[in-house]
């Protein structure tokens, strides 16, 4: 018995000797970064997809440096210098997507968020295209905004000054946006499945966030055959693409070439008109995986930021006048999305004095743009000063990056800055936004990175404007 036991322990002791010196090897021609373990990475040595946690690194190994998550090594940029330079100047290396297990498992290969190539590059480019004839950032698209607007101050006049939750509210307003879009409709926000849908939406992306969602991405492998919640998560998933397969079956039905309505319309012209109903970019699983992404993608990161924006009202009653200032401090302050979605390099690539190898995952910190102090005034304060000259006039700032850089930044960009600027102006000239409790007070700075893991909830009041 003893035997078995020793070849069993010797055997083990040669696979982590040669496992440990294969990482080792690997670590020479990366980047430094803090010493991994088999198999877990530096999952316990705390920087593991934590924001904070790379930016603490950044200050011990330099703005690039290497982490590993289990077995596999991520490049972290830190800084408007290094980001600007591998997303705008290193562009053509820099913007493949990098792995995403939730993504894959939810787009299997379709959409423009976690795809490359020709493919990625022929559907974002419909899409774009497509949503500017749509209006995106033109009038047209103003005025479904501003229509959708006064649907959302209805909604919260109705609560006649007492305490309610803005995140429901502001979830349905954002989402309309996007369903007149997509879908061509709007839903009443009292719609059962409209709020259905809405739900899916919120759990999925609390998912993203929480533990369980990064133990997900870290061991995929082994997280699709376990039992839990996020099994449910992506089966609800699957109803929404359902739901969306009978939009489609319907536009099917009604469609006229001629008149397109909305996005559907314009996918099923172009598949028709040049015959590529079979091909991956214009087939409808392909149309299925864009609508979902525009429908949760477009939804959560907006309604978020403008939750975030009538907490930040409240603090600083003062600037409730608005300027267009106000909402580019809004995003820089509170910036959504500190990490970027996983980048790649598509070639070996020597970059700041270190070579990264081909198909290397990149984890550009969009937050650390956002609050370098080489860039801003006052990086870690909300404060409008930083989009105001000496004079006192708006101007832009290259360091404002909410929306990522380069070939990957957000599609929907406009959209989303014309959805936060048109909304936050229609509520602020209509109401007096004040804490429920007068003697609330918040620690902006802590929310901030609280509500990433675990969503935002607060209350407020709005008190019509004589």
């Amino acid at each position: 018995m003893e035997a078995p036991a020793l070849y069993l322990g010797l055997f083990v002791l040669i696979f982590l000797l040669i496992f440990t010196w294969r990482m080792h090897r690997r670590r020479l021609s990366l980047p430094p970064g803090p010493i991994p373990l088999p198999f877990v990475g530096n999952l316990f040595q705390g920087s593991f997809l934590i924001y904070e946690s790379y930016l603490k690194l950044c200050k011990q190994y330099g703005p690039v440096f290497t982490v590993w998550l289990g077995n596999t090594p991520v490049v972290v940029l830190c800084g408007y210098s290094v980001v600007k330079d591998a997303l705008i100047n290193y562009s053509h290396r820099f913007s493949d997507r990098g792995p995403l297990p939730i993504t894959a498992r939810l787009a299997k290969g379709y959409g423009i968020i976690g795809t490359n190539g020709e493919h990625w590059r022929h559907t974002r480019r419909f899409a774009i295209t497509t949503l500017r004839n749509f209006g995106m950032g033109k009038r047209s698209m103003e005025q479904r905004v501003q229509e959708e607007a006064e649907h959302l101050i209805k909604a919260i006049e109705a609560t006649r000054g007492k305490a309610f939750n803005p995140q429901a509210v502001l979830g349905r307003a954002v989402n309309n946006v996007i369903n007149l879009v997509v879908f061509g409709r709007r839903w009443d926000y009292e719609d059962e499945a409209f709020l259905k849908l809405l739900d899916v939406t919120n759990n999925l992306f609390n998912f993203v966030r929480a533990p369980l969602g990064v133990a997900y991405v870290a061991f995929e492998k082994i997280m699709k055959h376990l039992p839990g919640s996020h099994q449910k998560i992506f089966q609800d998933c699957e109803d929404m693409k359902s739901f969306i397969r009978e939009q489609i079956k319907s536009h099917k039905k009604t469609l006229n070439p001629d008149s397109p309505r909305d996005f559907i319309d314009c996918f099923l012209i172009k598949a028709n008109k040049e015959n590529e109903t079979n091909s991956k970019e214009f087939n409808q699983e392909n149309l299925v995986v864009v609508a979902f992404e525009l429908f949760t993608a477009g939804t959560e990161t907006t309604s978020n930021t403008l939750q975030f924006s009538l907490l930040l009202m409240m603090q600083y009653p003062h600037v409730q006048d608005y300027t267009n200032a106000v909402v580019h401090e809004i995003m820089r302050y509170v910036d959504i999305t500190p990490m970027a979605l996983a980048h790649q390099v598509s070639e070996d690539t020597f970059f700041r004095g270190f070579m990264i190898p081909k198909g290397t995952t990149v984890f550009p910190l969009l937050g650390s743009v956002l609050a370098d102090p080489d860039c801003w005034k006052t990086p870690y304060d909300f404060n409008p000063e930083n989009f105001l000259d000496q004079n006192g006039l708006f101007c832009t700032h290259d360091a404002w990056m909410p929306f990522s850089a380069g070939k990957r930044i957000c599609p929907g960009e406009g959209l989303a800055r014309m959805e936060v600027f048109l909304f936050l102006t229609a509520l602020l000239q209509k109401f007096t936004i004040k804490p429920a409790n007068p003697s609330d007070t918040y620690d902006l700075w802590t929310l901030r990175r609280a509500f990433r893991k675990k969503g935002l909830s607060y209350c407020l009041s709005a008190y019509p404007r004589t």
